[in-house]
């Protein structure tokens, strides 16, 4: 049917979402690995989702959720994902590999992970250093919320393998991991944190989900959850790799009207994890987390190749150009076009 036919109203909304002008996707369907859907981190997939952008766009994805960041790589790698979301310095790990994955829009600025210790240990272990021998939940391991820890124990003098760690999700299954004393702190992401600090049950160490705390803890911003895939799918499919980033863009511009009522209200129930009012405040606590512009600045790349050198010895002795990780002519694109 041509726009002349359609109805104004359908025609101005074609228009407005800039599809009209698009080149059709390569391919329609797409399997989309994520590393535990209903974190905070992940907020922009899961809006994206259910306002339907990634429909509008032509769109129709597969969102397979892993455990933790660690295994929707190992699906990207394996090739059981075309594209995945999650932690930026996964990009830079694989490339130390000779993987040459690269990621196309930034989602979040600031990981949004804390690391707590629970309650009744809170005594003996008053800082990182105190982590010595300690059993740490971690979304899986591997994933950013091990790293994270590892980089916090280095610069702590302790090394990785000081502390066990032990792969708890990023739902229930994680605040129970620390109600029972089945580990002795935890490095995650809310509403996991948030619900765990609501009820007393645990100590907050650090935090990178405010712009003061991610300071604190790497001296600036360090890109967190990125949309990434593997160079060679993009080359193949750069219409739906444009898709994808136009969606993802067009859900950051509506992050930054919405407020955290309105954003709880959009994500399906199950993510509140039984409180919708903890859900809303770890929301609104979480605002500047999220990205405003999509883009993975220089300065943000080398902050992250210099957070993996601190307890990763492969990157530490590779020559990687962080440059070769992030391509911006998509997110270029999207913020000409998308409306």
């Amino acid at each position: 049917m041509s726009l002349r036919k359609l109805p104004t109203i359908v025609v101005l909304a074609l228009l407005s979402t800039g599809r009209a002008e698009a080149q059709a996707p390569e391919r329609k369907d797409v399997k989309l690995g994520v590393g535990g859907a209903p974190a905070l981190y992940y907020l922009p997939l899961a809006l994206t989702e259910r306002l339907g952008y990634f429909k509008e766009q032509g769109l129709n994805v597969e969102i397979n959720d892993f455990k933790g960041g660690s295994q929707s790589l190992t699906a990207l790698i394996g090739g059981s994902a075309d594209v995945v979301t999650g932690a930026y310095e996964h990009t830079l790990r694989m490339q130390a590999k000779g993987q040459d994955v690269v990621a196309i829009i930034e989602l979040g600025r600031y990981p949004g992970i804390s690391l707590g210790v629970k309650k009744e240990r809170a005594d003996k272990i008053k800082a990182v250093a105190d982590l010595k021998g300690a059993k740490i939940g971690v979304t899986a391991p591997g994933s950013s919320t091990n790293m994270i820890v590892w980089y916090l124990m280095a610069k702590a003098g302790l090394k990785p393998d000081d502390a066990s760690f032990i792969g708890v999700g990023t739902g229930a299954g994680a605040v129970a991991a620390i109600q029972r004393g089945e580990i002795d702190a935890i490095s995650n992401i809310d509403p996991v944190m948030a619900k765990l600090e609501s009820t007393g049950d645990i100590v907050t160490l650090a935090e990178t989900r405010t712009t003061e705390g991610t300071a604190k803890v790497f001296g600036g911003a360090m890109s967190a959850a990125v949309l990434y895939a593997k160079r060679d799918w993009l080359e193949k499919n750069p219409n739906t790799a444009q898709a994808l980033t136009s969606a993802f863009y067009k859900t950051l511009k509506w992050m930054r009207d919405a407020t955290p009522e309105t954003i709880a209200a959009t994500v399906p129930q199950d993510y509140w994890l039984g409180d919708k009012a903890l859900y809303t405040a770890a929301v609104k606590a979480n605002m500047q987390v999220y990205s405003q512009d999509g883009v993975v600045s220089a300065e943000s790349r080398q902050r992250s190749l210099d957070f993996l050198k601190q307890f990763d010895k492969e990157i530490a002795g590779a020559t990687i150009d962080s440059a070769k990780t992030w391509d911006d002519r998509f997110v270029k694109k999207a913020a000409a076009t998308v409306r």
